[in-house]
């Protein structure tokens, strides 16, 4: 259980997934969606994590459709969600339907026939108590621009006006930060409510569809966004999920900075170089003397991106900047990180090495805007 004030969010607790897809088809199309979910149940049911999948129809509209299934917990999903070979497996479905919203949850109990509820059976480090939030929904986007292109897109960036903060009623944007490593941009986003609504609310606004049709000649992967399955791909491919958020229960200094911090994994290791973060970024919150007062880290494939709140410069303490702290932690970074990318070479055990790595990781600011009352 994390201790009192405590925010700490995570996927890998160890408990179960119940992924929610609800779906709005069009007229007429119920036969071709019914053929194409035959064809995603088929695959889906062998990759790797996944337990059981069920259709449902809405017995008062019948356009109205569900897909849950249910995973040995939230990692296997996420890779399965975030692969080229999901974004061609669900592609045959665009066409049959008008809208569609995903929701995914921990199971924390569960009544099965002649048994009380019970806590679910999870890894041995299982946080199995319901998650401390604060309402806020992260999610990030990331994409690459044509190399030397770089500069003009971050004028671009950085130039636009902001949105209209308060969505509706009960969605607010929270908090815009975007960053660049090369030719790499991450957009981090903040909101209070419903992030669905608050992207979909985004995307509308003049200001924001003049920025994304300005930088449309330099992305390194074509898209249109005014054609609804060029706009659908492109956002998959994009998507950088948060996989874990952590804020210490210490009061927040008046002093902190953002930074995002670069983590490219060697092939296949991008889960575990997360998960390594996750926990390190677990131990700095219990830390009066560590710098960083809350972190999120987001991964997609072997691309790792951590957001830290810190107290003064990174460079004052490298090593807790980039959650090494702890005997043997920048030897398992080490072994999942893939150096070339970066720029370093040879063992992060070393002083030299920690501050080059530091460097490299260290994203540039493009924009960080806050929403104000």
């Amino acid at each position: 259980m994390a201790p009192s004030g405590r925010i700490s969010q995570s996927v890998f607790d160890g408990s179960r997934l119940r992924v929610i897809l609800l779906l709005d088809l069009y007229e007429g199309a119920q036969q071709q969606f019914l053929d194409a979910y035959e064809l995603m149940r088929k695959q889906v049911a062998s990759v790797p994590g996944h337990i059981s999948d069920q259709l449902c129809q809405s017995i008062e509209n019948p356009s109205q459709w569900l897909i849950t299934s249910e995973w040995e917990s939230a990692p296997p999903f996420l890779a399965w969600v975030n692969s080229e070979e999901h974004v061609e497996t669900v592609k045959p479905m665009h066409s049959c339907v008008r809208d569609t919203r995903s929701m995914r949850y921990s199971i924390l109990r569960e009544t099965s026939p002649g048994q009380p509820a019970s806590r679910t059976a999870a890894s041995a480090d299982a946080q199995v108590e319901p998650r401390v939030g604060d309402g806020v929904a992260r999610h990030a986007l990331t994409f690459t621009v044509k190399p030397g292109s770089e500069s003009k897109v971050a004028e671009i960036l950085a130039g636009y006006e902001s949105p209209q903060a308060q969505v509706d009623e009960t969605t607010r944007l929270r908090r815009t930060s975007l960053f660049m490593h090369g030719n790499r941009i991450v957009r981090a986003v903040e909101v209070e409510g419903d992030l669905l609504v608050a992207l979909r609310h985004v995307a509308r606004q003049p200001q924001v569809r003049a920025v994304e049709e300005a930088i449309n000649p330099y992305l390194e992967q074509d898209r249109d966004l005014t054609d609804p399955e060029s706009a659908r791909v492109f956002f998959t491919r994009a998507a950088l999920p948060a996989v874990h958020h952590v804020v210490s229960d210490r009061p927040a200094p008046a002093d902190l900075r953002r930074h995002a911090l670069y983590y490219p994994a060697k092939e296949g290791q991008g889960m575990a170089l997360a998960r390594l973060l996750s926990h390190q970024d677990r131990a700095a919150a219990d830390d009066p003397d560590n710098p960083v007062h809350s972190s999120t880290v987001f991964q997609r494939d072997d691309i790792v991106v951590r957001l830290v709140d810190v107290t003064g410069d990174l460079d004052l303490d490298p090593v807790a900047s980039l959650g090494l702290k702890g005997a043997g932690k920048a030897a398992e970074l080490e072994r999942l990180l893939d150096g070339a990318a970066v720029g370093v070479e040879g063992s992060l055990e070393t002083e030299r090495n920690i501050n080059r790595l530091l460097s490299h990781a260290d994203m540039l600011p493009v924009t960080d805007r806050s929403a104000h009352s």
